[in-house]
């Protein structure tokens, strides 16, 4: 075996086991599959042109080499992003750890108990530090928080201002300008109007639903609102503050003094700056709005003993359900991020969290006093950690560049600095030098730190006083707790997860890695593009790199999820549209198997959805396309198509239907969900698609976290690269380039290193041989499942794609539905793969090209096992081994065992089970119990029940 072959690595199935998968499918050869699977017309011509394929070892090596081209200035330019120190127990056991990295959204709540904890720990923390009812588990950023406060406000107007169509959103002129932009990109397709100002001069009334201030503000000042806020209720207009995290632990909660959503970003609370992301936004908000809270609240329930049990509460999904009416597009969360911040929390504790901020506030008082000392004055009056001095912009920043500082300008008569958890008392005298060598004085030696209280609206009430938070101050405790929290969850470390259009591949190591590496994790994002060159290289080869395995002319990696990508792509079609005079061109063809988050961003980018038919065997009608594209040429905008369809098919008519759209004035956005089945055999340029985004949590081997991060970067043919977006702070995009779609100018760059490095070591062959097997692991699954279980989509030859959909439904004679089987599959160690989508009552499931014949051959032993026991089972006697599932040690070792069927059937139903056994720590988990009793923070059991 060739040892640098980073392939052989990557991809499952060995070479001595491929004739065997390959006999059972009922083919000769790889390409005599891929052959029969997709179909000849969409074929690429030539091979991806793409660097040769490093080992582990070289890539390594090379990726230290362009991270070193980073300078690591000490970096004081604030606007929302700190400097902070991760605890080296988080590090390791959680961010390098594939326990936590490796999991999957918290959709089978029983076997995701340990990170619902960590969530809801995050949660509560939200909820005490901004003084609201209610918190959901993470956004994607600052920024895009904001928007959704601003679109959650306006949804829930009073009937009298929908009526006489109040659409005013007042900004507050110290609101980050990432945020006032991207605020911009959000309000325009919804017609809401932004009227930016001082909120001590704003006219209530003149029409306003709402309001956003930032608290502290952007130059660092901090305001007493509480008047303000009275003055808001008593005119019906809502309040959303965007506030820093630490800043609440000194400054009185937000929600004490009127606020009605609170926003912000947790990265300070020990996440790396990572030039930009990921990082975990916060959302926290009144229990009033429960039902338009976007994204995921984890909340409290019961299991079917009646013991505490965690799992995704209310609208969890909701876009599925509600497609074009849905409140928000969200789909993805920063998890990993957010259990990080969350035991930031732990760790450090209410006491901890007030010497931090202190210490922070102290030295920020502490430099303020040192350069007033010099003769230059200092703006802010109340402040927490940013000042703001006047002064000779130019000449401080030569002096600060030449002692490789960075402080923020943002104009030529003011300065800005910041100050962060790991500001020293050696970091504030080279500070003061900067100032004092600017103005040609001598400055005074800092040797300790002033106690002062400069925050102004001081904080008065109590948070974070659960046990939780007052309990793992050691590192061995907190270690520990964490492995506890760990061995709740079924990951990839244990066993294959089978999620059709979630692609859980392989997270390498040698991926992993450069993500502990100071020099790309301290890097912040509106640093001085010089200090930055090996991002800007490796985000730049990344880029060309998407270029080429998408067919395209340009991408954008700024959009931080997949559904973000879906409104970027929208957006720049919307923009291209408008560059021609086509404004009125806003309707999007959605066809009825599409993912929910297409039709939810279509709504945001202003677009009216119009739903197209598909036909018995799943494909799209092209007929019935065709005449709606006709009946609506005159303002046809796009079609959202994934390829493969969501049915997990190669069609045929993909080119004829691409075609079809670009007759009657539309562009063809591609979904990149099913990418995975693409990379090196065709592509979405060579189908006939304008842009797609991509999924690189998943086609690029992003982990999943367990909900997140996620990257959506977008593709876009040449028509469309004018208008990829941009940044107020750091420009990016196009000449014509959209406002921003997310906070950072290159999103979440840190993650992107482990997409580059996937490509850079699979090369062109390498990448091109895991669609392949991909595409060989699904039809043996396919294959082996053959009896048991019925396809219910399969391509013209009669194969799948990367990934099938199976039937659950005829069981129902039984008494069995597909969630009995999701959960059984518990018992025998596996997460169940997606459930009930695209069709309710089936199973979509995608093995990944990462997974080995035997792994894949315990998966199918254990489905065809599930299904002889579904035979087994009647309706009448809903007392069996699948309606009792999951079976928990507790049950297991019960004296009392009430069941029908032996102890070992319910935990050990086939006999390598016992080898690496997992158990769920809860019984079946009750969500409409939950949902009915909302609970979502640390309070006492007794508070529950």
């Amino acid at each position: 075996m060739n040892t640098d072959r980073f392939a052989l690595r990557h991809i499952g199935p060995r070479k001595k086991d491929l004739n065997t998968m390959l006999d059972t499918i009922g083919v000769s050869s790889i390409d005599e599959l891929i052959y029969q699977t997709v179909p000849d017309g969409i074929k690429l011509k030539k091979e991806l042109e793409l660097d040769p394929a490093m080992s582990e070892y070289e890539y390594l090596n090379h990726i230290q080499e362009i991270g070193n081209k980073n300078k690591q200035f000490k970096t004081y330019i604030g606007l929302g992003y700190n400097a902070a120190i991760t605890p080296a127990v988080i590090q390791r056991n959680i961010l390098e750890n594939p326990g936590w990295y490796t999991a999957y959204t918290p959709y089978q709540a029983e076997i995701a108990q340990g990170r619902l904890e960590a969530l809801l720990n995050y949660q509560t923390m939200i909820t005490d530090l901004t003084g609201m009812e209610l918190a959901n588990a993470s956004l994607l950023d600052e920024s895009t928080a904001a928007a959704e406060a601003m679109t959650l406000l306006f949804a829930v107007r009073e009937r009298a201002q929908k009526k006489e169509g109040v659409v005013k959103f007042f900004v507050d002129e110290d609101t980050l300008p990432q945020t006032k932009e991207l605020l911009k990109t959000r309000a325009i397709p919804l017609g809401i109007e932004l009227v930016e100002g001082n909120p001590k001069e704003m006219d209530m009334s003149n029409g306003y639903y709402a309001v956003l201030l930032q608290y502290p503000g952007a130059s660092g000042k901090v305001v007493d609102y509480t008047q303000f806020a009275q003055a808001c209720k008593e005119n019906d207009i809502k309040i959303a503050v965007a506030a820093d995290i630490l800043s609440l632990v000194m400054l009185e909660a937000p929600g004490n003094w009127g606020a009605d959503v609170v926003v912000g970003t947790t990265q300070r609370f020990g996440i790396p700056l990572g030039y930009g992301g990921p990082h975990a936004a916060y959302f926290a908000t009144k229990e009033t709005y429960k039902r338009q809270i976007p994204g995921r609240i984890i909340g409290v329930t019961r299991d079917m003993d009646g013991k505490r049990a965690l799992r995704m509460a209310l609208q969890t999904r909701e876009q599925h359900i509600k497609r074009d009416k849905a409140t928000s597009n969200i789909c993805t969360a920063q998890v990993l991020l957010a259990v990080m911040a969350g035991m930031y929390g732990v760790y450090h504790g209410p006491k901890g969290l007030k010497y931090i901020a202190s210490k922070v506030h102290n030295t920020a008082a502490t430099l303020a006093d040192a350069v007033e000392k010099l003769g230059i004055y200092q703006e802010n009056e109340q402040y927490f950690d940013t000042l703001s001095f006047k002064a000779d912009a130019a000449k401080v920043r030569e002096q600060a560049l030449a002692l490789e500082i960075n402080f923020y300008y943002p104009d030529e008569e003011t300065v800005q600095v910041s100050i962060n958890e790991t500001t020293s008392i050696k970091d504030l005298n080279d500070i003061v030098s900067a100032f004092a060598k600017a103005y040609s004085k001598e400055a005074t030696v800092i040797t300790n730190l002033l106690d002062q209280n400069n925050v102004g609206v001081k904080r008065e009430s109590e948070f974070m006083t659960y046990d939780v938070f007052n309990s793992y101050h050691s590192e061995t405790e907190l270690m520990r707790y964490i492995k506890k929290l760990e061995r709740k969850d079924l990951a990839l470390n244990h066993s294959m997860i089978s999620l059709g259009s979630c692609t859980m591949k392989l997270n390498a190591a040698a991926e992993m890695l450069p993500l502990s590496d100071p020099q790309w994790g301290n890097i912040h994002p509106f640093v001085p593009a010089d200090q930055a060159q090996g991002y800007l290289e490796m985000l730049t080869k990344l880029e060309e790199q998407l270029n080429e395995v998408t067919g395209f002319a340009g991408t954008s990696l700024q959009p931080n999820s997949g559904a973000q990508g879906e409104f970027a792509g929208l957006m720049a079609i919307r923009a291209y549209h408008e560059s021609r005079g086509d404004s009125h061109r806003n309707i999007c063809l959605i066809p009825s198997s599409a993912h929910g988050t297409n039709p939810a961003s279509a709504v945001m980018a202003g677009m009216k959805v119009v739903v197209t038919k598909a036909l018995e065997n799943g494909n799209i009608d092209v007929d019935d396309l065709r005449s709606k594209a006709i009946e609506y040429k005159d303002n046809l905008s796009a079609l959202m198509v994934t390829y493969p369809s969501t049915h997990g098919v190669y069609e045929s008519a993909i080119k004829e239907i691409t075609g079809i759209i670009h007759e009657n004035g539309g562009q063809v956005y591609m979904d990149g969900a099913n990418m995975n089945a693409q990379v090196g055999l065709t592509n979405p340029g060579n189908i006939g698609a304008d842009v797609c985004h991509l999924n690189l949590h998943k086609t690029f081997a992003i982990p999943h976290g367990g909900g997140g991060p996620g990257v959506g970067p977008i593709c876009v043919a040449k028509q469309l690269v004018p208008f990829l977006p941009t940044n107020p702070v750091v420009p990016t995009g196009g000449d014509q380039a959209i406002t921003p779609i997310s906070a950072a100018p290159y999103g979440s760059a840190l993650a992107c290193v482990i997409s580059y490095g996937y490509i850079c070591m699979l090369g062109a062959a390498g990448l091109k041989r895991s669609t392949e097997y991909a595409i060989v692991n699904a039809n043996y699954i396919k294959e082996r499942l053959d009896g048991s279980f019925e396809c219910l989509y399969v391509g013209e030859r009669g194969r799948a794609a990367h990934e099938m959909i199976i039937d659950c439904r005829p069981f129902k004679e039984n008494g069995i539905e597909v969630t009995d089987i999701a959960k059984r599959l518990m018992d025998y160690g596996f997460h169940a793969p997606t459930v009930s989508f695209p069709v309710n009552g089936t199973m979509m499931i995608e093995p990944t090209e990462s997974e080995s014949k035997e792994e894949i051959d315990r998966f199918c032993d254990a489905m065809i096992s599930i299904r002889k026991e579904i035979e087994e089972a009647t309706k009448e006697e809903p007392n069996n081994v699948l309606k009792n599932a999951p079976h928990t040690l507790q049950m297991i070792t019960s004296d009392d065992w009430n069941f029908p069927y032996t102890r070992k059937k319910a935990a050990y139903p086939l006999e390598w089970v016992s080898d690496n056994k997992f158990w769920p720590t809860v019984r079946r988990a009750d969500d409409a119990y939950g949902d009915r009793n909302l609970m979502c923070t640390c309070a006492p059991m007794e508070e529950y029940l």
